[in-house]
């Protein structure tokens, strides 16, 4: 049995072996008109349940034009050994707005209801705006990533919210060096450290992405930041140069005692893997290069690369999965050696090769050069994976497709005239391999306020992306 002593697991591989089945999903959902509410979407994902693969309940934020993006816990397991707290409240921090909802999850997990509203004035206060990773912290506060100032020019800070009356306390990076651009970050306290990547400028990439943008260093970061995590000191900074632009999941292995991890750089579609160094610095490497594909549209040949979107690692740490949201694939690595990642599993799922009709002239790791429109109980998955959630014992994995509504709209305009989608793949966690399940489909098309566009997902219990755990020595 699982301890449950506090929130959470004990560790990683009590999650993975003893953590129960999901039975919801809470996935973000992002309204396209503006004029109507972001909502936190339950979903049921009991088998045994009468409503299965169904929407039951939508808590709604109460106003508009907010863009909830990810999320994360008022505790997680880094706070296991304090039985006095308790994982029920999800935080969701608003791109546009900056206010953070806090939604209550415990008191009715089947009907979450907003406990909290924190305006976005009071980020603002600290000259900190467009929040983006949640994380708690072994003392119970909560840490907000935060990608730039109340102007929009791109920032690299952190917001601490008390966890017990939800009031911005302040900014967590300390001395004279603030990172130039932020994202996501995680932190692994046996090593003193903490490694955070970057997107870009607010005032850029909230216009839609601009091909142009990309190789202007002041608009688009390349480069991962290292802070002492005593201290809150940002000590190194490691550019990873013109393919590692645009570096956004970060995560170390689960193992709290590992010195290294994964980021995934979007633009070029690669994955580096950083470490600490015998010398004590942090270095990176690329592992996994998606080559570009060349294709034709209108007479016209250009590179299509993948813009990587979204990883994650398996709670046991052999399994890295990823996503390629222009690629249209979803993609399965085992990472036993993480100095040489192997493809285990890939499945195509949509792509700008499908919905632009895209000719593929050439593509150096696959030999199809066509890919066909993908259905799931009868209804076309228009655009492609983005989010991915993977269950605690790694045997399901969860996919949904929207990125970030104005690239939504640019990219993919079907399918936010239609909706997002929400699909999910069963995994070969023996053997590697994923294969999508022909009778889970969340048709996001359907809602009752018109389509809306889903992008992050939780459990309620926790999840592979929310929790981190300390060592227990």
């Amino acid at each position: 049995m699982a301890c449950c002593k506090g929130p959470g697991y004990s560790s990683p591989l009590d999650a993975f072996k003893n953590g129960a089945r999901e039975k919801l999903l809470y996935v973000v959902c992002v309204q396209p008109d503006l004029t109507k509410q972001d909502y936190l979407a339950t979903v049921d994902v009991d088998p045994e349940s009468p409503t299965y693969n169904q929407v039951i309940h939508r808590t709604y934020t109460g106003s508009v034009g907010d863009e909830l993006h990810h999320s994360g816990w008022n505790v997680c397991s880094s706070c296991h050994d304090n039985p006095d707290l308790k994982r029920n409240l999800l935080i969701l921090p608003a791109l546009h707005s900056a206010k953070i909802f806090a939604v209550d999850v415990g008191t009715n997990p089947r009907k979450p209801e907003l406990h909290k509203v924190i305006d976005g004035a009071e980020m603002k206060s600290f000259n900190c705006a467009y929040p983006h990773t949640a994380h708690c912290l072994a003392t119970g506060d909560i840490m907000i990533s935060t990608m730039g100032d109340k102007n929009g020019n791109g920032k690299g800070d952190f917001i601490l919210v008390d966890a017990k009356n939800l009031k911005v306390t302040g900014t967590w990076t300390k001395g004279d060096k603030i990172a130039k651009f932020g994202y996501d970050f995680w932190y692994q306290p046996y090593y003193d450290v903490m490694i955070a990547s970057e997107w870009g400028s607010p005032k850029s990439f909230t216009c839609g992405f601009r091909p142009e943008d990309v190789p202007n260093r002041d608009l688009y970061g390349a480069s991962l930041n290292v802070y002492k995590w005593s201290t809150r000191e940002l000590q190194q900074v490691i550019d990873l140069g013109d393919e590692g632009c645009g570096p956004l999941e970060i995560r170390f292995l689960h193992d709290p005692k590992a010195s290294q991890g994964f980021v995934g750089c979007a633009v070029e579609a690669n994955i580096f893997r950083f470490y600490k160094a015998t010398d004590g610095t942090w270095k990176a490497q690329k592992v996994i290069d998606i080559p570009a594909k060349t294709v034709k549209k209108d007479g016209e040949e250009f590179k299509l690369n993948g813009l990587m979107s979204d990883i994650l690692l398996s709670l046991d740490d052999k399994y890295l999965y990823t996503s390629c949201w222009l690629h249209g694939d979803v993609r399965q690595y085992d990472v036993t050696d993480p100095e040489h990642p192997k493809l285990k599993g890939r499945i195509v799922l949509g792509g700008r090769v499908v919905n632009d009709d895209l000719t593929v002239i050439e593509d150096k790791e696959f030999q199809e050069m066509t890919q066909k429109p993908v259905y799931v109980k009868n209804k076309r998955l228009y655009g492609s994976p983005q989010m991915i959630q993977l269950s605690l014992d790694g045997k399901r994995l969860y996919v949904s497709s929207s990125l970030y509504s104005p690239w939504d709209k640019q990219i993919y305009p079907k399918m936010t005239e239609k909706g997002g989608w929400l699909v999910k793949l069963d995994v070969d966690i023996e053997n590697g391999g994923l294969k999508l399940d022909p009778d889970f489909l969340i048709d996001f098309g359907s809602e009752p306020n018109g389509p809306v566009l889903p992008h992050e997902m939780r459990y309620p219990g926790g999840d592979c992306t929310s929790d981190i755990w300390l060592v227990k020595e």
